[in-house]
């Protein structure tokens, strides 16, 4: 009987602290509750290409269904419902970027894993989401042997190719062993190798400022300490 009184006193306490809060309750169809739900995961601060890619095609079906009803019950003057443009308005992004995005869901798990990693850029991914999945797999084995990243001119190119029947994966192999236009000299880090210093949701790009930044902290306090030595000697 102690204990359950000791139990009883602590489940007391915790109850004190609950906050009263007033929440709106509503009754939604699902479609409704879907969009909700993908509303709410678009308004996270860091979303992966492919987090964006997936709820913009989630959200383009839920809207086409409902715009389909409307479209039952309404005259035929009515304006057509035209999905892409209701989610480029919430998310402030043109009606032709959001098909770029949905086109995305056409890359193949390795290369879509290569985008969000930042190794791969949107413009040229979304070329290569319009190449057969057998393709696909040719340039991420191509990628992963000679960390070799195709070029938007690169990817314009197989996609023009691809739809005049002559892209193979010998092309392919041709086209990205050729150096790119103003290629630079790059130095290069594995990533993983420097990725388990950084976020999960890092791009390259911010992993490769946040490392120019650091070099450039270290090198200010290299001069500094120099300045500081010569004034002292």
């Amino acid at each position: 009987m102690k204990n359950f009184l000791l139990d009883e006193r602590k489940f007391i306490r915790v109850c004190n602290t609950f906050v009263t809060l007033d929440v709106i309750v509503r009754d939604l169809d699902p479609d409704e509750a879907t969009l909700c739900m993908i509303d709410s995961n678009l308004h996270r601060e860091h979303l992966l290409p492919s987090e964006k890619a997936y709820a913009y095609k989630a959200k383009m079906e839920v809207l086409n269904r409902k715009g389909q009803r409307y479209g039952q019950t309404s005259s035929q003057l009515a304006t057509k419902w035209d999905a892409a443009t209701e989610i480029g308005k919430a998310t402030n992004e043109s009606r032709d970027q959001v098909f770029r995005y949905i086109r995305l869901t056409n890359l193949i798990k390795p290369l879509m894993d290569i985008v969000d990693s930042g190794r791969i850029a949107f413009t040229p991914a979304v070329e290569l989401s319009y190449l057969p999945h057998e393709l696909q797999d040719k340039v991420v084995e191509i990628f992963e042997r000679d960390e070799a990243t195709p070029s938007y001119a690169q990817t314009v190119r197989f996609r023009r190719l691809h739809s005049e029947g002559k892209l193979t994966a010998d092309t392919i192999e041709d086209i990205m062993a050729k150096p790119k236009a103003n290629q630079k000299e790059t130095v290069k880090f594995s990533y993983e190798r420097i990725g388990r210093f950084f976020p999960p949701e890092y791009s390259i790009k911010q992993m490769e400022d946040a490392i120019v930044r650091m070099l450039e902290e270290q090198h200010r306090r290299e001069v500094s300490r120099r300045r500081d030595d010569a004034e002292r000697g």
